[in-house]
């Protein structure tokens, strides 16, 4: 077989899966997968519950070695079913799951990076960290209340992104935590031989004229029309006006302003959804190439198998940026 299912580092269940299929998304943190086993009286398996240890490993496209897919990863969810072959179906995802459901408070100074940030929230949630680049942008005051480590982590890369700094997106691996740029991949795959392709095309979602607003201030209490920064317009003459107002606290001046409205500037949306044969190695922020156009991985589901299949939703760097990281 081409890919492996280890639960507790020793006990191997691949001759067991019936069905693997991995999911990854620009908008969730944790790798997911769904494992469906059939089990028989002679497995020889211990009891699979919640919270084991599990890892899933595959060969990749045009190599002949196992790598870690999913790992480390914990069994989150199973359910069992006996139609005369007992069946577990078991929901698993990587351990930054624990980052999505566990809540916490922080009052983070200005000047901080998300670099910064994210190696805080590691010591104090007792995370090993992999590769955390430097993310360089200085970040503003954070007063995080009541609300999940990953919105605060996310929120810092959105920030840091919103500056002008690249895009960022957490990845749980072998070696630990990491941050892994968008577009950065070293080895970026082709995608030929495809079983569908869809292309959509659309002006819902499209800005042809930005007004960046300052911050509203009452005038010796009396309400005031809010200070226009920029006005930044394209398109209008064959798209129509499609207008959006941005108000952000951050944004203090004209030249900020000016390059944050540029970036919100959209013509007429495309995304292209793809299924091909399956390369398991594509996580979500990845790049790939579609004929002869460099495109982003917003969502990937694999489906493993002998051989399997993958479904990708892709689409250019700037509708990435405008999509998941200045909203």
């Amino acid at each position: 077989m081409s890919y492996k299912v280890i639960v507790k580092d020793k006990y191997d269940v691949t001759q067991l899966v019936e069905t693997i299929s991995l999911r990854d998304s620009l908008d969730q943190i944790s790798y997911q997968a769904s494992v469906r086993l059939a089990l028989d009286g002679g497995s020889g398996l211990p009891a699979l519950t919640p919270g084991m240890d599990i890892r899933i490993s595959g060969i990749p496209f045009g190599d002949k070695n196992y790598h870690p897919l999913l790992h480390p990863a914990v069994i989150w969810e199973i359910e069992s079913t006996n139609s005369g072959t007992k069946r577990l179906n078991m929901t698993v995802y990587d351990r930054m799951i624990y980052l999505e459901k566990s809540e916490d408070e922080y009052l983070l100074p200005k000047d901080q990076t998300a670099s910064q940030r994210i190696r805080k929230y590691a010591k104090d949630w007792s995370i090993t960290l992999g590769n955390i680049p430097d993310t360089k942008t200085k970040l503003g005051k954070a007063v995080y209340r009541a609300q999940t480590i990953f919105s605060m982590l996310f929120a810092d890369l959105k920030e840091t992104a919103k500056s002008g700094g690249p895009m960022f997106h957490p990845r749980m691996t072998s070696r630990g935590l990491e941050l892994f740029e968008l577009g950065s991949n070293s080895k970026v795959q082709e995608l030929d031989h495809l079983i569908d392709l869809t292309q959509m095309r659309t002006l819902e979602g499209a800005v042809t004229k930005v007004k960046v607003l300052a911050a509203n201030e009452a005038t010796n209490g009396k309400e005031v029309p809010s200070k226009v920064l920029a006005i930044e317009e394209k398109n209008t003459a064959t798209l129509g006006t499609l207008q959006k107002l941005m108000n952000d606290d951050q944004i203090k001046t004209a030249d900020a302003a000016k390059k944050y409205a540029k970036n919100y500037l959209t013509g007429v949306q495309q995304t292209f959804t793809v299924t091909a044969p399956d390369m398991n190695t594509i996580r979500a922020g990845d790049a790939v190439l579609l004929s002869g156009m460099t495109l982003i991985v917003m969502t990937v589901s694999h489906d493993l198998g002998n051989p399997g299949t993958m479904t990708l939703e892709l689409a250019t760097t700037d509708y990435v940026r405008r999509r998941y990281y200045l909203e």
